[in-house]
């Protein structure tokens, strides 16, 4: 599987200045929010197919989950019904908070 380097010896001085210091928070606030935390994968996708169409167009859902698989899984999703995945966001508590604008 592909992953991201996250740091290391190749790693330059400027990439490491250019990374924002503290966690980074979401731009817009979600319309609606669906709570996953504690439910395994495929839950947490089937739980966002069944509400997506509660938002208007454009608006955004964010998935409370804390299940690995959801953390690429929910992206994965958005890839093949043709939504946007706004981003993913790591929850003090555990998991993340996954953010997925409505296209259709």
């Amino acid at each position: 599987m592909w992953r991201r380097r996250t740091g290391g010896p190749g790693r330059s001085p400027e990439a490491a200045e250019a990374e924002p210091a503290g966690p980074v928070q979401p731009a817009e606030p979600p319309a609606l929010t669906i709570d996953a935390l504690g439910r395994k994968c495929p839950i947490p996708i089937i739980m966002l197919a069944e509400r997506i169409n509660q938002v208007a167009m454009g608006g955004v859902v964010a998935v409370l989950a804390d299940d690995p698989a959801a953390f690429t899984d929910v992206p994965a999703w958005c890839r093949l019904k043709s939504h946007e995945h706004v981003g993913s966001y790591e929850l003090p508590q555990g998991g993340w908070s996954i953010h997925v604008r409505r296209n259709y």
